[in-house]
């Protein structure tokens, strides 16, 4: 596990602060199951796999705590929590409302060639993912997918929304491929999304983002039967 931890770490190396690089890691690691559901997570075996003070990991673990990753006990420690089904619910419904808004928006206002070209290749990346498998660099690449056309359409605020509420619907769909969601199929509906906009099709880019995002729906049922112990049997 700590040589994907550290692997994480020089991944992250562009983040502006320790703080700030520790809790990147910390997220993906969650995200990505690198930390299990139910884990017991321990502040000093952190700072020393990374070298750093126990502050930042402790200030780490409140953020987390916060985004519905670690529960915190008072002198029981801090654990991963396990996946709850409906804090993936409640996140998929919100982060459908704000990216079919910008889907409307980039289709109705139109978005500069430059970015409707950056989409197109960030897709033609992520179909070189496709068949060697690499899903974690998938990943990156549909995370940058989303960013870009936020962004290139304007949308700052609804982007750093976004951030916040999917970290649980990140740890369904980390869990969801290739076996539930194939990545062809996403790949798919990323180049709808953008010939609907890059057509100024509203309609059609609302109904191709909205699909998008309720593809979890489609997965979840089944990777509860798969992995029921990752999932909260409460939610």
């Amino acid at each position: 596990m700590n040589n994907e931890l550290l692997a994480l770490w020089d991944d992250c190396a562009s983040e502006s602060s320790v703080r700030q690089r520790l809790y990147r890691v910390l997220r993906q690691s969650i995200i990505r199951m690198v930390l299990s559901p139910g884990q017991a997570l321990s502040e000093k075996e952190i700072a020393d796999t990374f070298d750093v003070s126990r502050q930042p990991v402790r200030e780490s673990f409140i953020r987390l705590s916060e985004a519905g990753l670690v529960e915190v006990r008072p002198q029981r420690g801090t654990y991963v929590v396990k996946v709850s089904q409906a804090a993936v619910h409640e996140a998929r419904f919100v982060r459908e409302a704000i990216e079919v808004a910008v889907a409307k928006s980039a289709a109705e206002q139109g978005l500069d060639e430059a970015v409707i070209a950056e989409l197109y290749d960030l897709i033609e990346r992520q179909k070189r993912c496709a068949s060697p498998s690499d899903y974690d660099r998938f990943f990156l690449l549909d995370e940058a997918f989303h960013r870009t056309l936020s962004l290139g359409a304007g949308h700052h605020s609804a982007w750093r929304v976004t951030e916040e509420v999917k970290a649980q619907l990140d740890r369904v769909r980390y869990l969801s491929v290739p076996e539930t969601t194939p990545l062809p199929k996403l790949i798919d509906q990323h180049t709808r999304i953008v010939e609907t906009i890059a057509e100024g099709n509203v309609e059609a880019a609302e109904v191709a983002m909205r699909v998008h995002q309720r593809e979890i729906l489609h997965s979840l049922p089944e990777l509860v039967a798969r992995f029921p112990d990752m999932f909260d049997a409460k939610s």
